[in-house]
């Protein structure tokens, strides 16, 4: 959990809290609440509050719907209990929503009004601005880009379903498929253990490993067969990129690339199209929540 406590004409925080979830304990509403009030100032009235969860959420009714890690808030009315408590309104979204939202308008999406944010890390999450609104949709589940299908005949997703670009491209996906081809006979430095992570597998690609390397092409190809399909849905004017496994560089990106050329329909989408990593890292989320907050009530 992370809380910041913002004035209107400064982007910096005036303070900053962070605590861990414990996402299977009791009690979590108590505990958030505490550390936004930990960070507020003495004697200031709050304007509005800003919230950025893991969906599926409701952003128009506040209402968590039903969080993988956390079965506490399933079906909790986050934002009408914040706002009660508080006094003052607040407004739920989506957590990678609200990092686009931050880089659109604080980071590597100013000037765009037209981006595309893609986190890849434990999962792989996406928002989208659309002329300058970030695109909620109907039910305000919109933009649950990870759970596009680039496989139906793929693995199985965290979610439940199978081939998502999550169960291929995320830092997860890419150690299952490590795990499964040393049990399948391959060669390589890494050795089996379920503890191993993208991060240490990305180490062993840089080394020059083939399984490592094979590995990341994997994920970059299927990361190119889903932003190709993002590309024609939405026609952003940049790209951008945040999360660990993002980090990797080249051995993620050069079939990334490579499979995103030859997946669109037409060249004039990448004519033009500014590819970028995020520039807020950890507090994109939070100067999202600031913008929606401000966006929502008019401020």
């Amino acid at each position: 959990m992370r809380a910041a406590a913002y004035t209107q004409d400064q982007f910096q925080p005036v303070k900053l809290k962070k605590i861990p979830t414990l996402a299977s304990s009791v009690g979590g509403f108590e505990r958030l609440v505490q550390v936004i009030a930990d960070v507020l100032p003495a004697d200031e009235k709050i304007a509005a509050i800003g919230i950025g969860s893991p969906g599926p959420l409701d952003p128009h009714t506040g209402y968590l719907l039903a969080p993988p890690n956390n079965p506490e808030w399933h079906n909790f009315p986050l934002a009408p209990k914040l706002s009660e408590h508080f006094g003052a309104k607040a407004y739920l979204d989506n957590d990678a929503n609200l990092a686009a939202l931050g880089e659109y308008r604080y980071g590597a999406g100013k000037g765009h009004r037209d981006a595309l944010y893609l986190t890849v890390s434990t999962g792989v999450g996406g928002g989208v601005i659309s002329d300058g609104r970030l695109l909620q949709g109907y039910h305000g589940l919109a933009a649950e880009l990870g759970h596009s299908i680039v496989d139906p005949n793929g693995p199985l997703c965290s979610c439940g379903f199978n081939g998502h670009l999550e169960a291929f491209s995320s830092g997860p996906a890419i150690a299952r498929y490590v795990l499964q081809e040393l049990d399948n006979g391959a060669t390589s430095a890494l050795r089996r253990d379920e503890s191993l992570t993208a991060r240490q597998i990305a180490e062993a690609a840089h080394q020059g490993d083939e399984l490592a390397l094979r590995a990341f092409r994997r994920a970059g190809e299927y990361l190119g067969i889903g932003v190709a399909s993002f590309l024609h849905a939405f026609d952003p004017s940049i790209l951008i990129f945040g999360g660990g496994v993002s980090q990797a560089g080249r051995i993620l990106f050069d079939s990334f690339e490579e499979s995103l050329k030859k997946r669109v329909f037409h060249p004039r989408y990448l004519e033009g199209l500014v590819i970028t990593r995020a520039q807020l890292g950890d507090d994109a989320g939070l100067l999202g929540a600031r913008a929606l907050a401000e966006i929502k009530s008019g401020l």
